[in-house]
């Protein structure tokens, strides 16, 4: 991905400019890992699920006895070696595009953000589908890249950012079981947040929008959750 964001003056880092997504990506690779420990040829290439990722992928039957943690936990389910390959991969470079610009935290609240808003999306598309990978939170990490891109009068087509953004977009909608709702979803949300934690200096958003705009997504993601199910 050529284009950079600006990023700030070392000198004023307090931690690591990539903690939080190297963390992100541990955890992922790690759960996948257990998850995976133990079965045989066709779950570890990804044709089926394991009774522990079943424990924390997304449906609307398990929301309706109460397993609320699936929102957030769905977010951490792969199947198989090329779908957690694939995401990590993705979260990697967004990831050092990202979170040195913005820092650890707001990277956090984008992330989170993002996979909640993809959480979402696959509830109102496929609720009835058990629904898991980091997709939703990654899509909503390059929408917000894109928006970002755009804000600073660059056309995200000529840069490889936004030619990954388009591919994924028509590999979503041209493959079957992929979860439409819970990558837009995501993407939705990241370009949401993403338009006020990327923007220019010269817009001077202040810089509790990155914090309290992201968490207000997050609320509301969780809510009409809430309100689709038991509605």
């Amino acid at each position: 991905m050529p284009f950079e964001f600006r990023r700030p003056n070392p000198r004023f880092r307090s931690t690591p400019p990539f903690v939080l997504s190297n963390a992100l990506i541990a955890i992922n690779v790690g759960l996948f890992i257990w998850m995976t420990l133990g079965a045989v040829g066709s779950d570890i290439l990804g044709t089926t699920s394991t009774d522990r990722s079943m424990d924390f992928v997304i449906a609307r039957i398990f929301l309706e006895q109460g397993e609320w943690y699936r929102l957030v936990s769905c977010g951490f389910v792969h199947f198989g070696v090329i779908h957690v390959g694939f995401n990590m991969l993705l979260l990697y470079q967004l990831g050092r595009l990202i979170e040195p610009v913005v820092g650890s935290l707001r990277f956090a609240l984008l992330y989170f953000a993002a996979l909640l808003g993809g959480s979402l999306g696959a509830l109102l598309l496929s609720p009835d589908a058990a629904t898991g990978g980091a997709s939703g939170a990654v899509f909503g990490l390059m929408a917000a890249s894109v928006v970002g891109v755009g804000q600073r009068g660059v056309n995200p087509l000529r840069t490889g950012l936004g030619v990954t953004f388009a591919i994924n977009v028509l590999f979503t909608l041209a493959v079957p079981g992929v979860s439409v709702g819970g990558h837009f979803g995501g993407a939705a949300i990241g370009a949401l947040v993403g338009a006020l934690s990327l923007a220019p200096r010269s817009w001077h958003v202040p810089a509790w929008a990155g914090v309290v705009v992201p968490i207000a997504a997050s609320t509301a993601c969780v809510a009409a959750a809430v309100a689709f199910v038991v509605g």
